[in-house]
């Protein structure tokens, strides 16, 4: 691993997220990883019940249980009593928030009596509706009060807080992803044999996959409407969604033929390899990680244009590979598009490899987050060549 810009050590870092799978989760691990490396006493504070505690433990992180939800509601006060008692127990040096409870209970716990960091991941206006979302509004302007900095994972993020009238310190973090576990399959066909939910499918039957908890969010209602289309085109095609969510018993009972649910599943690097194209139909983002993924496994995507989707393709290749949300016939007519043309469709995931790799590397990412660290707190900047 390179060596981070700064080191960490004696440095306590408290990590605060609701989300405890996913990306959001994803994003927590890999910072508590890095941090842990570079010196640093890591806690995450999260719900009990998903993977993300374990996954923390694993890399030399603490993991301490904090009750809360994902929606706001007549739990808050818990929620917010919970933190207050966590960080008199943490104490820590930096306290960073991800995604919109930890957002919500963690600042109103803090009340900026310590250094806080808050990364949306979404904001939490996108998800809501009426005077639900213009109350979330208000509570984002009136929190950056307490937050010395708001880390958008994209320049579209940032611009629709600050279009909002939110008025932060903000730094622009991309997301980025392990480009040494997720790489291209040496033999994607073994790779689809491989996997029982595709027993008995033509090897040669033209594949698509969505990875994503199946929710409002990621839009997959919308992919399921616009498969027809594809079906009628390619009759051999197949449609595959990857993970589980509160929509899974809608989702399965209104698919159509030719769509597969695989469920929930550890490590969706197969899935990638053994795809034709990698789509990902969301309603709101700040950047996605699956779509990083894929590109990483060496696989054309077809994205939303939702905030970081364009901004995470290689220049040039939004024109054929995102499309308006909630937009069925569009999101058909690309994946047409890819899945008829195997030049294109190869061409596109060269492209994207080379891209991924160069600009969204898991490294950059948590080294970029340890900087802001050091700039928050005036940490010393190590000198060269000085041992981890």
């Amino acid at each position: 691993m390179p060596q981070h810009p700064y080191e960490l050590a004696g440095l306590a870092v408290l990590h605060m997220t609701q989300p405890v799978e996913g990306g959001v989760a994803r994003v927590v691990t890999d910072l508590a990883a890095a941090q842990v490396r570079a010196g640093a006493r890591v806690v995450v504070a999260c719900p009990s019940g998903g993977p993300l505690a374990r996954a923390v433990t694993a890399v030399g992180a603490e993991a301490v249980r904090w009750p809360a939800r994902r929606a706001p509601g007549p739990g808050l006060p818990v929620e917010v009593t919970a933190a207050a008692r966590i960080l008199g127990d943490v104490d820590p040096d930096l306290l960073h928030l991800h995604s919109a409870k930890a957002g919500l209970a963690g600042r109103l716990a803090a009340h900026g009596t310590v250094p806080t960091v808050f990364q949306p991941h979404a904001w939490s206006y996108e998800a809501a509706r009426g005077p639900v979302a213009a109350a979330a509004v208000r509570w984002e302007r009136h929190a950056t009060r307490w937050t010395e900095r708001v880390v958008c994972v994209s320049e579209a993020e940032r611009a629709s807080g600050r279009a909002h009238g939110i008025r932060a310190a903000w730094s622009v973090i991309p997301n980025g992803i392990d480009t040494g576990h997720f790489t291209p399959a040496a033999d994607p066909a073994a790779v689809r044999a491989s996997l029982p939910a595709l027993s008995g499918l033509d090897p040669d039957a033209p594949l698509v996959v969505c990875v994503g908890r199946l929710c409002p969010q990621k839009g997959q209602d919308v992919l399921l409407r616009a498969w027809p289309a594809v079906a009628a085109r390619l009759p051999g095609a197949r449609l595959v969604l990857v993970g589980d969510g509160p929509d899974a018993p809608r989702l399965l009972a209104g698919a159509p033929d030719g769509v597969l649910l695989a469920g929930p599943v550890a490590d969706a690097r197969p899935w990638y390899q053994a795809a034709d194209v990698v789509v990902q139909p969301s309603r709101w983002e700040g950047m996605a990680l699956a779509p990083l993924e894929a590109m990483a496994c060496g696989r054309p995507v077809v994205l939303t244009d939702v905030a970081g989707a364009r901004e995470s393709l290689p220049s040039g290749d939004a024109a054929h590979s995102v499309v308006p949300v909630d937009d069925e016939p569009a999101l058909a007519r690309a994946l047409l598009r890819l899945l008829t043309d195997p030049a294109l469709r190869h061409a596109t995931a060269l492209r994207a490899l080379a891209h991924v790799r160069d600009r969204h590397d898991v490294d950059t990412t948590t080294s970029a987050v340890a900087t802001l660290y050091a700039d928050l707190l005036t940490l010393p900047a190590p000198q060269l060549g000085a041992p981890r």
